[in-house]
């Protein structure tokens, strides 16, 4: 294959290889199941160094035009399901919660996932995690970390996490728009555990917290065990609706805000760099810290805006990560961005917890991101969700009635179905799983499960599971809507079935 550069172009190389490539695939040069040269032949080809054309090749994983096969090489990829729903309708009632009671539900929730995935042939819509194909590399890293480090394995590690880590993930901040150094991180048992360290370095009891509504339900679960009051502010399709926000960030004078502003859990929503910037305005004009948790961050299809942690220049804002939602979540690695007088107390919060995260994750996320295999494994689970959210756009077309509205997330693993207002969605859920098929009912992602009718749907499936489920769920649902309400006579006192504020 002769790719024509020009070396004189302000585009960089592997660039104009990806485009040259990209072209001959959409052109119908290059068909379905095609492999393309190997990484030393096109090098000598085209002569520029190895690494340009692993560049290429991983782009036009991104893309979605191409994946690899481990020993065998690259091939061009089936067509890619389109999205036959390009505009989103999701345009939910915009109304505060701000609940006298909360119920806890993240445990039972959890645990009945983890019960499911036990039984054979269960399609789990419920969990955020990625799929575990593709990793068959993550085995051998991790005997090659294990043993370059064996004594280190067997002491106690620095709080903070290991040196190398963190400067590898530095590294890797400051390509999303951070101004971060290895001194201002703290590595995590997974951001689960960021949430609660941060969330109790500011809040005490009685104090105010504003959340989005619908949000992470876990963070839900350590504000109510705090004692926090907490507002929901609801989300519309560009994020939290703004001019509520300052409405109560006036009148409350909250403590901190709490925002996922990539890949919204559980909505699939990204804002604007606008929608950050006047977020953070907010933030600063009425002294309120903000902790922005972006787990799905680096599993967006589509550039998205720096973080809002990228804008901060008064140490107002503390970021999350982790590396649970893009390798591998039973390694338990997260990381929290923090700068400024709030390191030092966050930091001895740690050490009081745990002492430190393992050793032996750390060393292993530490050889996959020096391998290289972790930006290519993120090319690969790009390309791969991008095809499921596609079938799981085309199935609810198919499947759900008119009356339902859903988000069109740019990457990530779930989107969110906004449902009838007359229908009972736990009923659905309960139904849903006695034919094996389990879904979260999106009232434990809000405050006091006050929220409309909806549904957290993962698409970290195969497009075969993705079907088979959504055409479950569209049954279950068109059935319950056509069924005839029962008489008054017949229903059960208000107070046996909802919870009042």
């Amino acid at each position: 294959m002769k790719i024509p550069l020009d070396r004189q172009s302000t585009e960089p190389v592997y660039l104009q290889i990806r485009d040259r490539i990209s072209r001959l695939i959409r052109g119908g040069s290059l068909q379905p199941g095609d492999r393309l040269p190997s990484i030393r032949t096109l090098a000598e080809t085209a002569q520029v160094n190895k690494l340009t054309v692993i560049e290429a090749y991983g782009v036009l994983e991104a893309d979605g035009l191409i994946h690899a096969r481990p020993g065998a090489g690259y091939f061009v990829n089936a067509e890619v399901t389109p999205s036959p729903k390009l505009n989103s309708t999701f345009a939910p009632a915009q109304e505060v919660i701000i609940p006298s009671d909360q119920t806890e539900s993240f445990f039972d929730l959890y645990a009945m996932s983890a019960q499911v995935r036990q039984q054979p042939g269960a399609i789990d819509f419920s969990r955020g995690i990625p799929r575990v194909d593709g990793l068959n590399d993550l085995q051998r890293i991790a005997r090659r970390a294990v043993g370059q480090m064996p004594g280190d394995l067997f002491r106690y590690d620095f709080p903070q996490g290991q040196t190398n880590l963190r400067k590898q993930i530095a590294q890797m901040l400051v390509q999303q728009g951070l101004d971060v150094s290895p001194e201002h991180l703290i590595i995590t048992t997974g951001s689960m555990q960021g949430i609660s360290l941060a969330l109790q370095h500011y809040i005490q009891p009685g104090d105010w917290v504003i959340v989005e509504s619908p949000t992470f339900h876990g963070a839900l679960a350590v504000l109510e065990e705090l004692g926090a009051r907490v507002i929901g502010i609801p989300m519309a399709r560009e994020g939290m609706n703004l001019d509520l926000l300052e409405q109560y960030l006036r009148s409350h004078h909250p403590k901190l805000i709490y925002t996922i502003s990539t890949l919204h859990n559980p909505t699939g929503l990204t804002t604007s760099l606008a929608h950050r910037q006047q977020l953070l305005a907010l933030a600063e004009h009425y002294n309120c810290q903000i902790l922005e948790d972006n787990a799905y961050e680096g599993l967006n299809v589509e550039a998205v805006p720096a973080p809002i942690k990228a804008l901060d220049c008064h140490d107002r804002v503390v970021y999350l990560g982790t590396f649970s939602k893009t390798l591998s979540p039973g390694l338990r690695i997260g990381y929290m961005v923090v700068t400024g007088d709030h390191y030092s107390p966050l930091l001895k919060r740690k050490v009081l917890c745990d002492l430190h995260s393992s050793a032996i994750s750390q060393a292993i996320v530490s050889e996959y991101l020096a391998s290289g295999h972790y930006r290519r494994h993120l090319n690969r689970g790009r390309s791969s969700n991008l095809q499921s959210r596609n079938v799981m756009l085309q199935a609810l077309e198919q499947h759900f009635p008119q009356e339902a509205s859903w988000t069109i997330p740019n990457g990530g693993l779930f989107l969110w179905v906004h449902l009838p207002a007359d229908l009972n969605v736990q009923s659905v859920c309960q139904q849903a799983l006695v034919q094996n098929v389990l879904v979260s009912s999106g009232s434990p992602f809000f405050l006091d499960q006050q929220g409309y009718p909806a549904m957290r749907l993962s698409f970290s499936h195969s497009p075969e599971d993705i079907e088979r489920g959504l055409a479950v769920l569209g049954h279950l649902i068109k059935e319950q809507l056509i069924r005839p309400q029962p008489m008054l006579s017949q229903l059960k006192p208000l107070e046996a079935q909802t919870r009042s504020a």
